[in-house]
């Protein structure tokens, strides 16, 4: 049924007549309305956001996400885990010529199974964007948009403008629904976020772009609740790309679904007693209604923008990267351009505590995006960390394991595990006796010091141009910062296929 949907979908001519469809199917009878609760709220505003409502600092800072996302998916289709998602989907699923995967000209998916791989892409290298509270919230939503969009005829296509507002419904919720928690505050340590805010900001801007009446919007956020949540075991293992690709994938189910008629809980975001909606996942969820986009609502992508990383790792790695980046300057002065591992006595490193990112020995290049001290020593030894630090031949260099050797870690108590305070310091004692020191209190690329226009560009172009031809690679930079002039997105869809 669901494919016979997609394939009905793609038939439509205008996005007035999607919502025609949808209406007809439902066989929607208009009710009065109940008391306004969360849940509904929220639905409401995912139907109501214009064009209007998004702030010149909203669309600038949410092109820069889309094209990032873009570029960092682009460059994970160059790695094994997504080959292996890649593999599961065309022996597992029958063959379909809808929505494009990238890097892999000629190989079309189903929407959902296009969003999925474009997903897992997007996080393969642990590349992408990362907002506070802490989620990476472009890949879940990105690749979903992409496939919707690339699923609808050529004389349908949504305008930039409405890629763009679907987008920011999806951020805009996630975002929201974190911020009914203090425990989201802090670098997690139960579930991994995107795989719950993630999904219900995909289903989101799905539900936008496919302009769904508010009651199918809530529905979708609903739908979306039962087919969210990962647990962290599975970080720093091929498996974590997963969280996003099925962020990204269930969240377009769930909207589809919505399209149908599914019908979910009402009250999935509200507090109920005795029932677990939305707050099972945070223990101290507080929620309240969102208001409309009419009264002066305020986007938070407003308020603060996200993180980009300048190398594929861990967020967290990028204070420990930059502290010892410093170290390694002081190093390269003393030496006179050699650093000699034999020649450091200890290495001691303040950084917050969280287990799964303190990994003393990484044994595979997904380990090593998670280990603060293999980013500090790759640091140290060549200045910086690239997305060459995680080949296998630079993993095993046996300078890299001396230092490895020498690492010792400590938490201090006014360094919390909160991307909005953390810092992180190294300190190298030399066999000397001499002792250098580096601090990084807000690393380039982080939300209070972004990374320049000029910098994100270089990034895209870079990773982009790992599976795409220079004049496509221009083509696609063009598309996304004049995205919101376009009338058909087809420019932005063009050059990934």
């Amino acid at each position: 049924m669901l494919y016979k949907l997609q394939r009905s979908i793609c038939q439509i001519t205008t996005p007035s007549v999607v919502r025609a469809l949808h209406k007809s199917a439902l066989g929607v009878v208009e009710r009065p309305a109940p008391e306004e609760t969360v849940t509904s709220s929220f639905g409401r505003f995912i139907q109501s956001v214009q064009p209007r409502h998004l702030s010149p600092t909203v669309l600038e800072r949410s092109k820069r996400m889309v094209l990032d996302s873009i570029g960092v998916g682009l460059l994970g289709s160059s790695t094994e885990v997504f080959e292996l998602a890649l593999q599961h989907c065309q022996h597992m699923y029958a063959p379909d010529d809808i929505s494009f995967v990238y890097g892999r000209s000629g190989t079309r998916f189903s929407p959902t199974l296009a969003a999925f791989v474009n997903g897992v892409a997007a996080h393969s290298m642990d590349f992408d964007d990362t907002w506070h509270p802490a989620t990476h919230p472009s890949g879940a939503v990105i690749p979903a948009l992409l496939a919707i969009s690339d699923m609808l005829p050529s004389n349908s296509k949504p305008s930039g403008l409405d890629f763009l507002v679907a987008f920011n419904v999806g951020i805009e919720i996630q975002g929201r629904l974190l911020r009914f928690s203090n425990e989201a505050l802090n670098i997690p340590k139960r579930f991994h976020p995107p795989t719950v805010v993630g999904t219900m900001g995909s289903a989101a801007a799905c539900a936008s772009l496919l302009s769904l009446d508010h009651s199918q919007c809530s529905n979708a956020l609903a739908i979306a609740a039962s087919l969210a949540g990962a647990p962290m075991a599975n970080a720093a293992t091929q498996s974590k790309p997963l969280h996003i690709g099925n962020a990204s994938r269930l969240g377009l189910e769930a909207a589809l679904l919505a399209s149908r008629g599914l019908e979910a809980s009402p009250l999935i975001l509200d507090t109920v007693p005795g029932v677990a909606g939305f707050g099972a996942f945070f223990e101290d969820y507080m929620p309240h209604p969102l208001g409309s986009p009419e009264d002066e609502h305020r986007f938070l992508l407003e308020e603060q923008d996200v993180a980009f990383k300048r190398f594929p790792a861990h967020l967290g790695m990028h204070w420990v990267a930059d502290a010892a980046g410093t170290v390694h300057k002081a190093l390269t002065g003393l030496s006179g351009g050699n650093i000699n591992p034999s020649s450091v006595r200890d290495i001691l490193l303040s950084v917050p505590h969280s287990k799964y990112i303190n990994r003393p020995f990484p044994e595979s290049e997904h380990q090593a995006r998670h280990s603060f001290q293999f980013n500090a020593c790759t640091a140290l030894l060549d200045g910086e960390v690239t997305v060459s630090s995680f080949q296998p031949k630079a993993l095993m260099r046996p300078e890299l394991h001396v230092l490895l050797s020498r690492v010792r870690v400590e938490h201090p108590h006014d360094n919390p595990a909160s991307f909005d305070r953390m810092y992180g310091e190294v300190q190298v004692t030399l066999a000397t006796g001499d002792v250098l020191w580096g601090r990084c209190d807000t690393f380039y690329g982080h939300w209070r010091n972004p990374l320049s226009n000029e910098s994100l560009h270089k990034k895209f172009r870079n990773n982009a141009s790992t599976v795409l031809a220079p004049e496509k690679v221009d083509r696609l930079l063009e598309a996304v910062e004049g995205l919101e002039y376009l009338a058909n997105c087809k420019p932005l869809l063009v050059p990934l296929q």
